[in-house]
């Protein structure tokens, strides 16, 4: 990720342990001593945090958090708006720290004083707020998601429902439609009003596979500015990089998704894996490779998956459409 490096080793830092309810908040003073504080995780707590920070004189202050699901992104923003420096780091470098430091206790308080210490020892790289745009597609992306979810569990309530309620489900599944569709415009219209978002899709759409659910993902989570150097960086990102599991001569497990990004973005990437996997040129021979190399099916859905990131992510940094011939198309 293109970022810059701060020194902390003067000023404050901040180590936030973040959770649905919540925010756990550790201050480290210049003179090394530590002060904690809660607050909740919504707007008020955000605005509560700030104002405690600049009571402490810990305004320019650097502060860290974990990408773990997606309650840090409200705080994380929120942050950086109000002009902190914020950095969003992996968990793994977390858990690697604490142990390395010998902590043995964990409790949020303490998460938080020992993401607090990783920031003062490591300076780790500044994250980037992503834009108002970005912003708003993901919301309304997230919306979209959440509103098929409910109008599959209404569609399989119609399948088994009594009588009695069957005209109250249909309504209910009538509204939703509506509703989806609402949103599915809205997506569209904001995208067509964003000249880099719209040239971002035209892009995408040139990819066999990906259809105009997916894309709309896609862009939400990796268009406007582009955050990533390499694509690996924006398969990394998804969590589906390869973490391998192995010490010594005696360990040797077996290599898994990471899963570390955000889920929704894997799950969206899935049914275009299997389209390309049967239905897609470069896809076909793709998976033959594969295939020829002993590779089980889910193996392979992993790498399309993996793929079309790569693919997606080298698309909109180049500004070049999709080109078959070098795909084995």
């Amino acid at each position: 990720m293109t970022a810059k490096m701060i020194n902390t080793n003067e000023g404050y830092v901040v180590g936030i342990d973040v959770a649905k309810p919540k925010l756990d908040v550790a201050l480290r003073l210049p003179e090394g001593k530590w002060r904690n504080k809660v607050v909740v995780n919504s707007a008020s707590g955000f605005k509560a945090l700030v104002e405690w920070l600049t009571k402490q004189g810990a305004s320019s202050a650097h502060i860290c958090m974990e990408a773990t699901g997606i309650y840090w992104e409200g705080v994380a923003e929120y942050l950086s708006d109000a002009g902190f420096a914020v950095s969003v780091v992996n968990p793994a470098q977390i858990k690697a720290h604490a142990g390395a430091s010998g902590v043995r206790t964990k409790t949020d308080v303490v998460d938080a004083k020992v993401i607090g210490d990783f920031c003062f020892r490591h300076a780790p790289a500044l994250w980037q707020a992503p834009s108002p745009a970005i912003r708003t597609l993901r919301a309304l992306v997230a919306r979209r998601e959440a509103l098929v979810s409910l109008r599959t569990e209404e569609s399989n309530r119609l399948l088994v429902a009594h009588e009695s309620v069957r005209e109250s489900i249909q309504k209910i599944l009538e509204h939703l439609d509506e509703q989806i569709a609402m949103i599915e415009k809205q997506i569209k219209q904001d995208i067509d009003n964003d000249p880099t978002l719209r040239e971002q899709r035209q892009l995408l759409e040139s990819i066999p596979g990906l259809g105009k659910v997916t894309i709309p993902t896609l862009v939400s989570r990796y268009g406007g500015p582009l955050r990533f150097e390499k694509a690996k960086q924006a398969v990394a990102y998804a969590g589906l990089d390869i973490a391998h599991h192995e010490s010594g001569t005696s360990v040797r497990g077996r290599p898994r998704m990471s899963k570390t990004g955000p889920s929704k973005l894997r799950r969206a990437l899935y049914m275009p894996a299997v389209v390309c996997m049967s239905h897609t040129a470069w896809g076909k021979a793709f998976t033959k490779r594969l295939v020829e190399a002993g590779k089980p099916k889910m193996l392979i859905l992993g790498a399309l998956m993996r793929k079309l990131v790569e693919m997606a992510y080298a698309i909109l940094k180049s500004g070049k459409p999709f080109n078959p011939a070098l795909h084995g198309a």
